[in-house]
């Protein structure tokens, strides 16, 4: 597959995944005051976009949606890193035109920003800990007996790690960065991105050697 079509498929998908992310949030602000179910509805559509998102692109750029997978998926499917840079700037754009396009939908401002300030050291080990659960999820599996499994599982594992991190589990330096721009239930403030994205890193850090621990090291 040629590169431009690999980065075309790169930011639509992650356009359409941040369209599901946050107009499902604005969607359950919308038709609920209740907290959790506002949560429940967001992490319900987040998970469903999700895994035929990666079913859909997956053959075509390899579904990253995600700067840190792409990095990871240089350092263990020997994807040349190159690729990086161009495969994240693609995902940044496509999610935030999907934010955009959320924000119309829903005719609120259509470039935000979010007011919604997310800081603390719990939401930040919580970054840590739901991007390393979502680099294992994907390369210890695709490196298994069941590789097909990786979409179910990583839409699952982002589906709960809604709710057992106090981050909500974005997991995604694109993803947060075009979040800032709706001001709306999935929102970030931007200047709580810069150590989210930090934390996201020091998360790849940590996945990138268990996952060398456990599998490469048997090579």
């Amino acid at each position: 597959m040629s590169m431009q079509k690999r980065l075309f498929a790169e930011a639509l998908g992650t356009c359409f995944l941040i369209i599901a992310v946050i107009g499902s949030g604005i969607m359950a602000t919308n038709l609920t005051d209740d907290v959790g179910l506002q949560l429940l509805a967001n992490a319900g559509a987040t998970v469903g976009a999700l895994i035929a998102l990666i079913l859909m692109f997956g053959p075509i750029s390899g579904a990253h949606f995600n700067p840190v997978v792409t990095m990871a998926s240089c350092l263990f499917d020997k994807r040349p890193w190159k690729e990086v840079i161009p495969y994240a700037v693609c995902q940044a754009l496509g999610g935030t035109v999907g934010a955009v396009i959320a924000n119309i939908m829903f005719d609120i401002d259509a470039f935000g920003p979010s007011t919604k300030i997310r800081e603390g050291s719990g939401i930040w080990v919580s970054e840590i800990v739901a991007t390393v659960g979502l680099l294992l999820v994907i390369f210890l599996i695709s490196k298994g007996p069941r590789p097909e499994s990786v979409p179910v599982a990583v839409g699952v594992w982002i589906g709960g790690a809604y709710w057992f991190t106090s981050s909500t589990s974005l997991a995604n330096p694109a993803v947060t960065f075009a979040r800032m721009f709706s001001d709306s239930f999935a929102g970030i403030a931007p200047e709580s991105v810069p150590m989210f994205v930090v934390m996201q890193l020091i998360g790849f850090g940590i996945a990138s050697g268990i996952v060398a621990y456990l599998v490469t090291s048997e090579n």
